[in-house]
């Protein structure tokens, strides 16, 4: 049997996949969490095989998660199953050790085929998605200038941005200023949205 752990914020859809997945003989899903920040003790008290990580949740994302899980779960093999196939995601979660990236609307068959592939030991990757990141190259944004554009999301001004991040307004005016220049866009919330289209936030 392949053990199996879902992460997903959504009860519905953490339920239907569970229900799916253990109509499989060789699938037996050991533990289900509805946020990022609760993954690693649920690894850490089940066991699974794999690890089944949505991208967006609460209290965590589902890369910081599956970093998480790689670093002190080695033995553990992670799927991310999201609901946004943004090329961004797949090459950070690719870097945070996830051997496999799907989206939630691939057949239940094709799914439980990617854990027991993901399970042996290989990688699996949605085709279109791999295409998209591969023409949509590396993220140019530095780790400071994601996160001082992560900070603008909410519409924070550069002093409160500065403050929460112990930056001086100075610096943070400068990443901004990179930030937008590497996005190809005229102003931050422009910035953003093309950062978060393409999954470098």
């Amino acid at each position: 049997m392949i053990k199996l752990l879902l992460a997903d914020d959504q009860a519905l859809v953490r339920g239907a996949l569970a229900a799916l997945l253990s109509l499989e003989p060789d699938l037996e899903v050991v533990a289900e969490v509805g946020r990022g920040d609760e993954v690693l003790a649920a690894v850490a008290r089940t066991a699974p095989d794999v690890a089944l990580l949505d991208v967006e949740m609460p209290g965590q994302d589902g890369i910081s998660a599956a970093a998480q899980v790689h670093a002190a779960h080695p033995e553990v093999r992670i799927l991310m199953v999201t609901t946004f196939g943004r090329p961004g995601y797949l090459r950070r979660a690719i870097d945070a050790g996830a051997s496999g990236f799907v989206v939630k609307d691939t057949p239940a068959r094709e799914l439980a085929d990617a854990v027991r592939r993901v399970h042996m030991g290989l990688r699996v990757v949605d085709p279109a998605l791999a295409t998209e990141t591969l023409t949509a190259g590396t993220s140019p944004l530095t780790a400071r200038e994601r996160e001082v554009l992560a900070a603008a999301a909410n519409g924070a001004t550069a002093g409160a941005i500065a403050r929460q991040l112990h930056l001086s307004e100075g610096t943070v005016r400068n990443h901004l200023s990179s930030a937008i220049g590497k996005t190809g866009t005229r102003t931050r919330a422009e910035a953003v949205r093309a950062a978060e289209r393409l999954g470098w936030l």
